[in-house]
């Protein structure tokens, strides 16, 4: 390998680090990684091939991804993994649902934090919030499935969001969905910083020698810096959803975007 494939095998190595102790966890051994990687490198070899204007032969494929001939030939006639719709569906839903609780009125105080709504009946209420949506779906199928996920709770006095944004903490498959989502994005926006293909939003604050109390200080004020973004980037992207859906027709409505942050910090041996 030259210089530059050893560097970014490198990084890719030390990135995958976090993501195969997760699949040691849940009993996903390096034979069955490997096997399913097949799949992944077949595909990424074919959108390769595509950005370089070349016919996406089974040769083609096989010298570019390394992928034997024989396993080129097996995958590309058997039907791919289906895709999650089923968990994505309910999902879109619910983070549309707790978007607009965030970020429009009636659904804000006057501090403009999102306020415990009551249920049945009134403009102010949840289930004007759920309708405000889709009329389609019921607003106590919608609040059962946010309670599922832990992101609000229902008493006597109404239905509270516990949380500033659409961050399920049960349900374990929806998770798994989103961790892929979020991280997917943020890797692709980092890749293609790094080839020149683009200048995404990618940057970071990194500090060390730190006491586990000042760590715990940074994790304090990164939420809070989050909150302010979140609304700022959430009522921006709301505004232009609605607005996108009523003046863009379909095949104008073809981009999608992402905006996320994340902390982390550990002990350093």
């Amino acid at each position: 390998m030259n210089n530059r494939s050893t560097i970014v095998l490198d990084a890719v190595l030390r990135v995958f680090k976090p993501a195969a102790r997760l699949l040691l966890q849940h009993g996903v051994s390096y034979g069955a990684l490997a096997a399913a990687l097949k799949r992944v490198f077949l595909d990424a070899a074919q959108d390769e091939l595509k950005a370089r204007g070349m016919a996406r032969t089974d040769s083609a494929i096989t010298l570019l991804s390394g992928v034997h001939r024989r396993d080129v030939r097996t995958l590309l006639r058997s039907a791919p993994p289906a895709e999650p719709s089923a968990t994505r569906a309910p999902l879109s839903m619910a983070s549309e649902v707790v978007g607009r609780w965030l970020t429009q009125r009636p659904w804000l105080g006057a501090d403009q934090l999102p306020r415990r709504l009551p249920r049945g009946a009134g403009e102010d209420g949840f289930d004007a919030l759920v309708a405000s949506v889709s009329s389609d779906i019921r607003p106590r199928a919608v609040l059962d499935e946010l309670k599922r996920l832990g992101v609000v709770a229902e008493d006597d006095d109404g239905v509270a969001l516990l949380a500033d944004g659409f961050a399920p903490r049960q349900g374990f498959e929806e998770m798994s969905w989103l961790f892929a989502q979020n991280l997917h994005d943020h890797a692709a926006a980092a890749v293609a910083n790094l080839q020149g293909e683009a200048n995404f939003l990618e940057q970071s604050v990194f500090v060390d020698e730190l006491t586990a109390a000042s760590a715990e200080r940074l994790r304090e004020v990164s939420v809070q810096a989050w909150r302010a973004a979140f609304r700022t980037v959430m009522q921006e992207a709301q505004q232009r959803f609605d607005a996108d859906q009523t003046q863009a027709s379909a095949g104008q409505r073809r981009h999608r975007a992402r905006f996320g942050v994340y902390f982390y910090s550990e002990g350093e041996s």
